[in-house]
């Protein structure tokens, strides 16, 4: 078998770093050229040691999704900017300039002010070889880039999601898991029409 060489025989290259798109539900029109560069999902699964005697046996604990951190160019039309400012607004932050407005940020309408967010990795032609679903994803961080009369680089905006899990699609290969693996398809972690079961 050639390198890189599919078990199908078909030529494959591995997927590339460049290649890639976001999709946030939040902004008007999709911003996959907005994009400078994402993180994908990662976990931790933290270990429950036990002690008999003068052995250790160790035991999966808890799973923590970590924060994804994104780069955007802060383009005009849209205005990336005043577009995050107003998701984040739509969550329910507001300036303590009211004494009598006692509303705040809750869960629920930072996920919705947010929308859904997608990460994939294309191919060569455009189409998807991984896409990844962050379920209950909100904002938890934002800034507003840096200026420098020394600089003539595009400004940033960086973003940090937090989310609750991330569902993995991938396409059917014969030599994947997948292909061989009890699994629903090429899905790993769906969210099966389930509910968020902590909404507020």
């Amino acid at each position: 078998m050639a390198f890189w060489t599919a078990q199908t025989g078909e030529q494959r290259d591995p997927k590339r770093q460049y290649r890639f798109k976001i999709e946030i539900g939040g902004f008007v029109e999709p911003i996959l050229w907005f994009a400078k560069k994402c993180g994908k999902p990662s976990f931790e699964i933290s270990t429950t040691p036990h002690q008999y005697l003068n052995h250790t046996f160790n035991f999966p604990g808890k799973t923590k999704w970590n924060p994804i951190e994104a780069a955007l160019v802060d383009a005009l039309d849209p205005d990336v900017a005043a577009t995050l400012s107003a998701i984040i607004t739509n969550s329910g932050y507001h300036p303590p300039a009211n004494k009598n407005d006692l509303t705040s940020m809750s869960k629920a309408l930072s996920v919705a002010s947010l929308g859904n967010v997608v990460i994939a990795q294309v191919d060569f032609m455009g189409e998807e070889l991984e896409k990844w679903t962050l379920h209950n994803a909100w904002i938890s961080k934002v800034t507003y880039g840096d200026l420098d009369y020394s600089g003539d680089d595009m400004t940033e905006i960086g973003i940090t999601f937090v989310y609750d899990w991330a569902e993995l699609e991938t396409p059917m290969t014969a030599g994947s898991a997948a292909a061989v693996g009890p699994y629903n398809g090429q899905k790993f972690w769906s969210n099966d029409g389930s509910t968020d079961p902590f909404p507020g």
